[in-house]
């Protein structure tokens, strides 16, 4: 599976925006998928991840502020982003995994990563 994100921008705090991440080969639908982020000088972290079956689950900081979701018939992951922080400031990821996890937050869990886009935030 290929994955390309993009979206990525600039946006005053407060401001949304709407990240994609196209995949192809492989059964996409299936696989579960994820959004990780990775600011500068620090490791890359989980954000949000959805399932198969578009059952969501989000870390917090970005709980009510953060909506995954997946259109199967386009092979296409979404990340909308809204009330945004300059502390969400970080180059974001999207990710795949073709088998079941029970630890979906886990960067390593994924097998297949997309190339990332930046999001910068001002203040």
């Amino acid at each position: 599976v290929q994955l390309q994100a993009s979206g990525g921008g600039l946006v005053q705090a407060g401001g949304s925006l709407r990240l994609s991440c196209a995949a192809s080969g492989g059964t996409f639908s299936s696989y579960r998928a994820g959004w990780f982020r990775q600011a500068p000088g620090k490791k890359r972290v989980f954000v949000g991840t959805i399932s198969g079956s578009r059952s969501t689950y989000y870390t917090d900081s970005v709980k009510g502020r953060f909506t995954i979701s997946r259109d199967n018939a386009k092979n296409t992951l979404y990340l909308q982003m809204n009330s945004l922080k300059p502390e969400d400031t970080a180059v974001y990821y999207c990710a795949a995994r073709s088998k079941y996890t029970t630890r979906p937050y886990w960067l390593d869990e994924y097998d297949y990563w997309g190339q990332g886009t930046q999001v910068t935030v001002s203040s």
